[in-house]
């Protein structure tokens, strides 16, 4: 009963916590609010989470990142795939041994394996605690998409170099020619696991579909079960799980571009996965709140390992270490965008002459995306993997201190970057960032066009087999009318016009919708319907309002 009571406890702190970030007048990261509700959690009641570090990670950590690969914008990536990568794998490189060298020489108590060990947890960043904070300031997209893209790889290639540094540590050794052919195996075969099961469970769901029919619940079921298989899979063969999982994520998407689901399950299924992401992460923070009155308690035993008395010097660790991360990524930031995107715009505006003179990249455009790094989930859940105990029993070195000094790293960064961002992004635009409304509208004519001959088809049809042919041609006639003004409506000349249309036809919809929803009420509140017709009813019309506001 205990451990239901800390499920409840957690859960309860996540959804309270969404309520308050929006009751507050100010913007306060919902993040920030769960770990200050899991503070009064841990203070407040005789409960505490022992944390698993083995099952900590196999249960948050799958899902979260499956789900970032399936739903990040694959063309928005490929398109600054450059940038990405730089920040994805040579940024978090850098930071795990510049970081890694620099903790260790301002700590010396804490060994180089695991100083490089919270060197590579404190290296990946968090786009949802982002996005918390500039909820109410518009992040230019281009700029999500490179922080979302960025998250999805060094989540991965920071989680494997922490792998390393435990095992270095475990071990006492380590050797760079081992660690590099280790590295391949590691990530060559998670990737490879995790788009074949990927692949494999995608084939033998559409054919069991096709045969049988399709079941809603079993398919949100599967596409539950798919990143803990790739990451179980991987790890039964020493590989990364993580890598399995984020490329099991990617992969989903091209699965299911052949083996389309039905519309209800894929509504079901995102709602389902909506739900899944909202409470991992909500209860990661909340649990690190929970945890932290122990962390502090423990404060004057941890800051003992670094050879003080005064727990001040834990704050100062913090400061230095935010301080060495944000300025590490500051010139990494500066040297990427001016070598790759401005780069790479000077040359298309010069007629593919890149020996150009390139200017310097704007120092808000730079600023904010080095205070966009802050940190989150991902860390919290890596640093508390840290193994307890060495091979021989002994405790793990410098843990404790570890814990304290990520934990306090993401709520520095997360506080920064609550004051700066939206001071930055206000009026910020990325450099070439393309209108996607040509290709909206291509693709809009397109599908219409492809719906008016597949009618004309359908009307043939029924007019052979059954007669009566003007009672066929007057129904798709109307239908093909829809399809023909959407056609008409996006010519350039008409474009202003019926996008205006647009916005008032939303407008008086959505009144209508919304009296309906009120009649519907006063039906129910008489008892005039039934339940089976107001469920009915009740979803049609959050269909309807969905796609209004959609």
């Amino acid at each position: 009963m205990e451990s239901v009571s800390v499920v409840l406890f957690l859960l309860l702190a996540v959804v309270v916590s969404g309520a308050i970030s929006r009751m507050l007048p100010w913007s306060v990261p919902t993040p920030l609010v769960q770990i200050l509700l899991g503070c009064v959690i841990g203070l407040s009641t005789s409960y505490s989470v022992s944390l698993d570090p083995e099952l900590f990670l196999l249960l948050f950590l799958p899902p979260l990142l499956f789900l970032d690969g399936w739903r990040i914008p694959k063309d928005e990536l490929f398109k600054d795939v450059s940038t990405v990568v730089e920040l994805a794998l040579g940024l978090v490189l850098t930071t795990v041994v510049g970081m890694g060298l620099f903790i260790n020489w301002m700590i010396p108590a804490m060994p180089l394996a695991v100083a490089f060990a919270l060197a590579a947890v404190v290296s990946p960043t968090d786009p949802i605690a982002v996005s918390a904070i500039a909820a109410r300031v518009p992040i230019p997209k281009r700029m999500m998409h490179i922080l979302e893209g960025e998250s999805l790889l060094n989540d991965a290639s920071g989680l494997v170099c922490l792998r390393f540094a435990v095992a270095a540590a475990l071990t006492g050794t380590f050797s760079a020619g081992g660690a590099a052919l280790n590295f391949l195996w590691v990530a060559g075969a998670g990737l490879v696991i995790g788009v074949a099961v990927t692949l494999v469970v995608s084939r033998a769901k559409a054919w069991v579909t096709r045969r049988w029919g399709e079941d809603t619940g079993s398919q949100i079921l599967v596409s539950l079960l798919i990143p803990f298989g790739s990451y179980m899979l991987a790890e039964h063969f020493h590989a990364s799980g993580i890598l399995a999982a984020v490329s099991a994520g990617v992969t989903m998407t091209f699965a299911e571009i052949s083996r389309e689901a039905m519309a209800v399950t894929r509504m079901r299924r995102n709602s389902v996965w909506d739900t899944i992401q909202f409470t991992l992460n909500g209860i990661i923070f909340v649990l690190l709140g929970e945890q932290l009155p122990g962390i502090l308690a423990e404060a004057k035993l941890t800051v003992a390992v670094t050879g003080h008395t005064e727990p001040g010097w834990l704050a100062l660790y913090v400061v230095a270490i935010v301080l060495g991360l944000a300025a590490l990524r500051f010139a990494w930031v500066w040297l990427s965008f001016k070598f790759t995107i401005l780069r790479k715009r000077h040359a298309e505006g010069n007629g593919g002459n890149v020996s150009a003179t390139v200017r310097s990249p704007n120092w808000r455009l730079v600023a904010a995306m080095s205070f966009a790094g802050v940190r989150g989930a991902i860390t919290l859940a890596g640093v508390l993997t840290l193994p307890l105990a060495l091979n021989d029993g002994t405790p793990f070195p410098a843990r404790d201190l570890a814990i304290f000094l990520a934990a306090g790293v993401i709520i520095v960064s997360l506080v920064v970057a609550s004051i700066a961002l939206p001071v930055l992004l206000k009026g910020l635009t990325m450099p070439g960032e393309p209108s996607k409304q040509a290709e909206e509208d291509a693709a809009r004519v397109r599908t219409a066009e492809a719906a008016i001959k597949a009618i004309e088809r359908h009307q043939h049809r029924l007019a052979e087999s059954h007669g009566d042919a003007d009672r066929y041609s007057a129904a798709g006639g109307r239908v093909m009318d829809l399809y023909r003004e959407r056609i008409e409506g996006l010519g350039e000349e008409e474009k202003i016009a019926t996008r205006e249309q647009e916005r008032l036809f939303r407008d008086f919809r959505m009144v209508g919708v919304k009296a309906e929803r009120a009649a519907l009420a006063e039906l129910i509140r008489a008892r005039e319907v039934g339940s089976e017709t107001m469920r009915k009813l009740t979803r049609e019309l959050d269909l309807s309002e969905a796609r209004l506001r959609g």
